[in-house]
């Protein structure tokens, strides 16, 4: 027994040998390339939703968008400053443009009226009829959010003051002063109150009177991106680390204008993760001749602090209970979108948007391919992705798109190596194809993409690295690729269930006393119960025992962020069936050890479920689950099934097994060392395989050939020849 990818490890040891590349969880397909294919949570590659390009502005970046009643979409953009408008059958057309370089706050109020907030020198312009004018002036450097409520007030979000403002028919005052530096998010609630998320402290207020506000939260992360306020009361926050810094950056030189004279936007970046970024910006004077113009920057750029969230999603429940939704140590979210029971939100990772689902199942349905994702909205049951790096508007729908295609990232063998079969599970029509090269990234000095058969040995030459992507027509769960190494021995990673061998515990009687030299007879007790009486008959035959036995051992870790003790059940369920088993029911213990004997040949999951109901009463206790990926279990020995002489001095061995794949094959001359064989297609990757030996010239006289070959488990089997 033994499990696929513990065993190529130690295999390892032995020398340049088979092993096996294998993608088959949500964690190893994420980091590959989508493009109309969506991920689930249990690691399955899926059509995804239709994703059209639906607007191109050609602009660098869209920074805001709202909706209106009628469906039509506007669009702020930068770094020129231009406001677009977007009917519902996705025709564009310029609406205005400001006299700054961002627009970086977009709202519109029930009437249709459209307000656009810029920077940096901010203001406020109210824009109907194809008509702008200037509506407030806050007096402040950026204006980063803009929120009209149901009596018609509009409420604006500034930096670099960190204050609100409340604008009636024009006429507007600060409202509430937050004490810091950026206003970045603002929503209301459904009693009309005001949500305000800041920078650089990373904190959530709720704003109930003229001066008067309760910090609802105060994020670990120094920016509040995002505030949407749910119908059944709760409050969706997306906090993270940098956009702030990103977009003050994107007010640099502005092609097509003049450059401003003056102080030049001083950022600073301090090194306490807490306190996040120290952004001060001192005030550029406007252009003579009334055309306003880009700023230069000096902008350090945002503090990454390695294996650190640089992201996170919070839902703060109307009791004021704050929960953790998702955090990232590679992924910045941007916006936050709640449709249909399911929360959206869109990251910086290929522009990636993902959904989440009620019980708390996340999947990747999108990836727009730019360089973030900065917005989502919905329009007429369609959901609208605005993105920036470049700046374009997507659609998506419900249907399947008809181009499905996934990319693997690409896996580096560490040396060069010899590909042996891309083996699938799932895929039904899908379409498999491979490249390689001796480059990290794929270029032109790489191979073309050859197609690759199912359980065909790759086309693609030898190589340190390769890729195989897929056109998906049905779902894909598992790819696993088998190649030999040129002699490189392969990394130890931690595992969550092993196999081990432990010394067995022979049941055997004592020995029984030496007879007296005049005893002529021994008792023997035979299967019938009876006794009698034999002669001894010489020396009886030793017979060597099995030495050890096989344990499966099962480890799994948990914690709790209130230090809650933690309760755990393991289960268990083979290929086939549909019933989880119990192995362990609510124990503290994080292992549990059993004889591999118990499980007959096949593949298995085991489950985890953790739950805090010790330290919680009643519904209070929460619990959580975790699946380890196929565990394939083989007791089984191979089989030698025949070894022919081929001339003097050469054989031919043939061995099959009738589970897991041939590994190894090796030969002793005369009970030496044991030398390597390799199978004679060049990869021991088959459940039948062939080996050829070419004996170097031996004394006269008789030998013994001992032959034994491995399995995937590590089970062994031998054989001998006698050589004259």
């Amino acid at each position: 027994m033994r499990i696929y990818a513990f065993f190529a490890l130690m295999s390892a040891a032995y020398g340049a040998s088979t092993t096996t590349w294998e993608m088959n969880t949500f964690q190893d397909f994420v980091k590959g390339k989508f493009s109309g294919v969506a991920l689930t949570r249990d690691g399955r590659l899926e059509r995804a939703p239709a994703m059209k390009l639906w607007f191109d502005p050609e602009e660098s970046a869209i920074w805001s968008v709202a909706a209106g009643a009628d469906g039509r979409v506007y669009l702020g953009t930068g770094p020129r400053g231009k406001l677009f408008e977007v009917d519902a059958t996705g025709k564009g057309k310029l609406l205005w443009t400001a006299p700054q370089p961002m627009i970086f706050a977009v709202t519109v109020d029930a009437k249709g009226v459209v307000y656009a907030g810029t920077s940096p020198d901010g203001r406020v312009y109210r824009i109907e009829n194809g008509r702008a004018a200037e509506y407030y002036n806050p007096r402040a450097k950026y204006i980063w959010t803009l929120a009209v409520g149901t009596d018609g007030r509009l409420w604006v979000g500034t930096g670099d003051e960190g204050k609100v403002h409340v604008v009636t028919n024009g006429r507007g005052e600060v409202h509430y002063e937050t004490g810091q530096t950026h206003v970045t998010a603002l929503a209301l609630d459904g009693q009309g109150r005001v949500l305000a998320g800041t920078e650089p402290n990373g904190i959530l207020y709720r704003i109930t009177a003229k001066d008067k506000a309760f910090a609802l939260y105060d994020a670990a992360l120094p920016e509040i991106r995002t505030v949407v306020a749910a119908a059944d009361g709760s409050i969706y926050v997306a906090a993270l680390g940098g956009s702030l810094a990103k977009k003050t950056s994107a007010v640099t030189a502005n092609p097509g204008t003049p450059a401003v004279s003056g102080a030049p936007i001083s950022i600073t970046v301090t090194d306490d993760a807490q306190a996040g970024l120290d952004l001060k910006a001192k005030e550029a004077k406007p252009a003579t001749g009334g055309t306003t113009a880009a700023v230069t920057s000096a902008l350090v750029p945002a503090v990454e602090y390695a294996g650190v969230e640089k992201a996170a999603i919070y839902r703060i429940q109307p009791d004021n209970t704050v929960e953790t939704l998702w955090t990232s140590k590679e992924e910045n979210v941007y916006d936050l979108l709640e449709q249909e029971g399911a929360l959206y939100f869109a990251t910086d990772l290929q522009g990636r948007i993902y959904k989440r689902t009620a019980d708390n199942q996340i999947s990747l349905i999108a990836q727009t391919e730019q360089g973030e994702t900065t917005r989502l909205v919905t329009v007429k049951g369609a959901m609208l992705a605005a993105t920036a790096n470049r700046g374009q508007l997507f659609r998506l729908t419900p249907s399947a798109s008809a181009a499905a295609q996934y990319e693997s990232p690409v896996h580096d063998a560490n040396t060069v190596a010899r590909w042996g079969r891309l083996l699938v599970t799932g895929g039904g029509a899908s379409r498999f194809e491979t490249r390689s090269g001796n480059t990290s990234r794929p270029d032109r000095n790489w191979s073309d993409w050859e197609a690759s058969p199912a359980a065909a040995k790759l086309v693609s030459p030898p190589a340190r690295y390769v890729q195989w992507r897929a056109t998906v027509a049905d779902p894909v769960e598992a790819v696993r690729l088998a190649y030999v190494p040129q002699n490189t021995p392969p990394v130890m990673k931690s595992i969550t269930v092993v196999g081990q061998t432990v010394a067995s515990q022979v049941a055997t009687k004592p020995a029984a006393a030496a007879p007296a030299a005049t005893a002529a007879y021994t008792l023997t007790v035979t299967d019938t119960g009876e006794t009698g009486q034999q002669a001894s008959a010489g020396t009886p035959t030793q017979t060597i025992g099995r030495s050890s036995t096989r344990q499966l051992v099962v480890v799994w870790q948990g914690e709790d962020a209130d230090g809650d003790a933690l309760q755990y059940t393991l289960t268990y369920r083979g290929e086939g069936e549909s019933r989880w088993k119990m192995l362990k029911a609510n124990t503290g213990e994080l292992a549990l050890t059993m004889d591999a004997d118990v499980f007959a040949d096949g593949r298995y999951w085991f489950r985890v479920v953790a739950s805090d109901r010790l330290a919680n009463a009643g519904e209070a206790g929460r619990e959580t689950e975790l699946v380890s990926g196929p565990v394939v279990v083989d007791n089984t020995p191979p089989s030698i099934t025949s070894v022919r002489a081929n001339g003097r001095l050469e054989y031919v061995l043939a061995a099959q097994d009738g589970l897991s794949e041939l590994r190894r094959a090796e030969y002793s001359v005369d009970a030496g060392n044991w030398n390597l064989l390799e199978a004679e297609d060049g990869v021991t990757d088959s459940l039948t395989e062939s080996f050829r030996l070419r004996l170097p010239s031996l004394t006269p006289g008789e030998h013994t050939l001992t032959f034994r070959v491995f399995d995937a488990a590590g089970n062994v089997t031998a054989r001998k020849v006698l050589v004259e």
